[in-house]
């Protein structure tokens, strides 16, 4: 079913985010309204370690006010590769850099509401970077951590993560390397 767009008004620009009603008319000629957040996307990074370890972390996340088990992400810079987002916020979130990287998928976060698409990446052959850690200081809650990636996968299905990304990550990671 498509929908005839009848107006298009830009409710809110921010930082990270802007809101935007759209007025549309059904093919039945009933009329509805749309509010759309609009986010320039992200990457998200699966870091697999040798021994099968993944790196994640824990922060706080304010609009649900608690910490969260996730794994590395951040926002898209302006016409940014989604891989060069991936490799930086690695680097600046957790001090560590990769030198391969393979493509997971991408998802979208929440298309109801959200245009938002994350692309999700493996990094393997991991080191610590000379640059070390550069958080913002949005981020200095952030705690790293490392456990067995099959320890995660159990950490899922007693909902101690429960973050979608990272969900989606953990699981496909699992999968690409032939541990799942």
């Amino acid at each position: 079913m498509h929908f005839k767009l009848l107006q298009r008004e830009k409710k809110y620009r921010g930082k990270i985010v802007d809101l935007t009603v759209d007025r549309l008319e059904y093919p039945s000629g009933n009329k509805t309204f749309r509010e759309i957040i609009e986010h320039p996307g992200g990457a998200v990074v699966c870091c697999l370690f040798e021994n099968r370890d993944i790196l994640l972390i824990k922060q706080y996340r304010h609009p649900i006010a608690k910490e969260v088990i996730e794994l590395p992400a951040g926002k898209l810079d302006p016409n940014e590769n989604p891989l060069h987002c991936a490799q930086r916020e690695l680097q600046e979130e957790t001090g560590y850099e990769a030198k391969k990287w393979t493509k997971l998928t991408s998802i979208l976060t929440t298309p109801g509401f959200c245009n938002e698409v994350l692309h999700i990446f493996l990094a393997q052959d991991v080191s610590l970077s000379e640059k070390g850690q550069a958080l913002e200081e949005g981020e200095a809650s952030i705690q790293l951590f490392r456990l067995p990636i099959v320890e995660a996968m159990a950490m899922i299905e007693r909902e101690e993560i429960i973050d979608g990304k990272t969900i989606v990550g953990i699981m496909l990671g699992a999968r690409k390397t032939g541990i799942l």
